[in-house]
């Protein structure tokens, strides 16, 4: 249950940094460093890491409890966390071609 909170946690604060984000396709410009037109999964994982690296206080690549919202839980390595993404960019790739499009992007993973 705690790390679905931090999923959450994780998954809101990007969007919330980027609050002039009103729609998917601005959404994944933000993402697609690379310009063409889809997100792969180091793009994805880098972009939803932003709230991981911000609670990392400390900067050892593991939220302790301290760390956690809240101040309790497991802690998680950073190793776990982009494991748990890129579980997530799996589900959301409904074609299976390695990348998000605006479509897959906007859905929520299955």
């Amino acid at each position: 249950m705690r790390i679905r909170l931090l999923l959450l946690a994780t998954a809101c604060l990007p969007i919330l940094a980027t609050a002039q984000v009103t729609a998917t396709g601005e959404y994944l410009a933000r993402m697609d460093r690379d310009g063409d037109g889809r997100v792969s999964l180091a793009e994805y994982q880098a972009w939803m890491s932003y709230a991981f690296d911000g609670m990392d206080r400390n900067r050892d690549g593991v939220l302790s409890a301290d760390e956690l919202p809240g101040g309790r839980g497991k802690p998680i390595t950073r190793q776990a966390h982009l494991a748990q993404l890129a579980e997530r960019f799996a589900r959301q790739d409904v074609d299976r071609d390695g990348f998000l499009d605006e479509r897959e992007l906007a859905a929520p993973p299955r």
